[in-house]
């Protein structure tokens, strides 16, 4: 079956009468893999549809029957891990061009990331900031530093010794990288410093606020006084100008249904609090911080809602009451005004460091594509030390553990966080760069690695799939630069003949074993290397067997 037309070929086999080898026809196999009926553009265009237009097995079977080709979901499913196994196999082939293009753009400044789910491999990423290139790929089975240590060699074989890295401040990634580029210089993402860093600082308070509104029920308790109220007024023809009342503020002629408009107006905009933030996430984003706030706000405005209750009717006076119980039912716990109180002045500190480190800053719309943008690193720099000695200075910081806590971390990472101007030693002459302060370009690629997943599948948690995917799926981002893929194609028109060409040279038996290397257990692999494993298995067997008997 192939994209233009199905055919059917009749293919002659050779055979050599001495060696015994058999020959078969080139042509066939630059149009159809070995053994297989579906040809070349077909594959290629499955991989591409599933992992480059993140479209769903239903939405490529469609596309494939207009083209009279007609598979079966997990045939479509199949094809999409043969296009990795041979994109993979086309990779390594690259990788000496590859590392001469990188050499020639004066070397590479190397990010690492990983991406796991509950008890499911880590799938961890090396890139490129410079060409943007995916340069390798693994599954971990944790992020401990002797699982990520012959990973990170690997790329040092292939790619030679990066100029810089940039990574999170996990304890397994920092040991490896310090061990195998012992040359590099080491860098931490802005953004996952502060993450950490506000997690510490506001974090305790921060599960105070939580546990107390957990106790009180707070949220499910005014979806169903908001509910109830929506069925008060729900056909109520005097709705409408009520609504334009209370925007324009300016009083309508039948303002009956006001108290219980209020309330439900009052409900939903407590309740909208917990949807505030600029998409960064906690820390940087503190939604049960701004409900709070917004029940303390409705608490001084209770007593003229109470007082200017128009209507004066049992359903309208029940449910103003109601409200009112439930926000000082609230807002007058000891445990809420104390985490309130803290997380106001803790979360002021914060978004100082925010501002000193000019990262992730509040209101603004980048959400967790923010890259911090280009900035001199000398006035970061001061501005993180100017921090560092307010927390020494102001007895209030001074005397907080948790304050500690985070002078400790900067002096920790404070070497790991300033990077100077690095000068590259190119053909065309020298050029001057600034890494990349975050680990963005890395973090971007994994959320849209599993919003296509959610999008394709409908399954929101990938732990099967990190699970059954292949490790080197993330190449299917360097399919999208131009430069990686003419060194890729050298020369060919495209990956259809890449891959027939790979098949024909033998490259495709690599892939046999490719796919389930991944499974095996730890300490086997170098055993299944022995030549002379069979015998060292029954001279074995053959002593422990003498042992039984000689016991008996």
């Amino acid at each position: 079956m192939s994209m233009t037309t199905p055919f059917i070929a009749h293919e002659t086999l050779l055979q050599c009468p001495e060696c015994r080898r058999t020959f078969q026809s080139e042509d066939l196999r630059r149009l159809v893999p070995s053994r297989c009926n579906v040809a070349w553009d077909v594959l290629v265009f499955v991989g591409r549809s599933l992992f480059e237009h993140h479209r769903t097995v239903s939405q490529i079977r469609q596309a494939l029957l207009d083209r009279n080709v007609c598979l079966c979901p997990s045939e479509v499913e199949y094809l999409g891990r043969k296009f990795i196994t041979y994109l993979a196999i086309a990779h390594r082939q690259s990788t000496p061009k590859i590392n001469q293009a990188l050499q020639r753009n004066g070397g590479y400044i190397l990010h690492l990331d990983a991406t796991h789910e509950a008890d499911a491999a880590a799938l961890m990423t090396g890139l490129d900031s410079l060409s943007e290139f995916v340069l390798g790929n693994v599954k971990l089975p944790s992020e401990r530093a002797d699982h990520i240590i012959p990973f990170l060699k690997k790329l040092r074989g292939d790619y030679g010794i990066p100029v810089a890295c940039v990574h999170d401040m996990g304890t397994g990634i920092c040991k490896a990288v310090a061990e195998v580029f012992p040359g590099s210089r080491d860098f931490i993402c802005h953004f996952h410093f502060l993450r950490d860093v506000g997690k510490d600082l506001i974090g305790p308070a921060y599960g105070q606020l939580r546990a107390c509104l957990r106790k009180h029920a707070a949220t499910s308790k005014l979806n169903a006084l908001v509910r109830q109220v929506r069925d008060q007024l729900a056909g109520q023809p005097a709705i409408q100008p009520l609504t334009s009342a209370i925007r324009d503020n300016e009083p309508a002629e039948d303002m009956t249904l006001f108290p219980l408009a209020s309330v439900y107006t009052l409900a939903l905009w407590c309740l909208q609090g917990k949807k505030s933030g600029d998409g960064y996430g906690f820390p940087f984003d503190r939604p049960l911080l701004e409900f709070a706030e917004r029940l303390l706000v409705l608490l001084d405005h209770l007593p003229v809602l109470i007082k200017r209750n128009f209507a004066r009717d049992r359903v309208s006076d029940r449910m103003v009451n109601k409200l009112a119980l439930q926000v000082i039912d609230i807002v007058k716990d000891p445990v809420f005004e104390s985490a309130v109180e803290a997380l106001r002045w803790r979360c002021r500190l914060f978004d100082d460091l925010r501002k000193k480190m000019r990262i992730a800053l509040p209101d603004q719309n980048n959400g967790l594509n923010d890259e911090g943008g280009v900035q001199f690193m000398e006035g970061i720099k001061q501005g993180v030390i100017q921090f560092h000695q307010r927390l020494a200075t102001n007895k209030k910081y001074a005397n907080d553990p948790l304050c500690c806590k985070v002078a400790k971390q900067i002096d920790y990472y404070g070497d790991k966080l300033f990077a100077d101007a690095i000068v590259l030693n190119r053909p065309s002459g020298t050029a001057t760069i600034y890494p990349q302060r975050t680990n963005n370009i890395l973090e971007q690629f994994f959320r849209r690695l599993r919003r296509d997943y959610r999008r394709r599948t409908g399954n929101n948690t990938m732990r099967k799939a990190l699970q059954a995917m292949l490790a080197d799926t993330p190449l299917i981002k360097n399919l999208s630069n131009p430069a990686y893929l003419k060194i890729l194609l050298t020369g060919k028109q495209s990956l259809e003949d890449l891959f027939a060409e790979i098949e024909i040279n033998g490259g495709a038996m690599e892939k046999e074993g490719s796919a389930d290397s991944e499974n095996v257990l730890p300490g086997f692999r170098s055993l299944v290397r022995l030549p002379d494993l069979p015998a060292l298995i029954s001279g074995l067997a053959t002593k422990k067997q003498m042992a039984f008997y000689q016991s008996n």
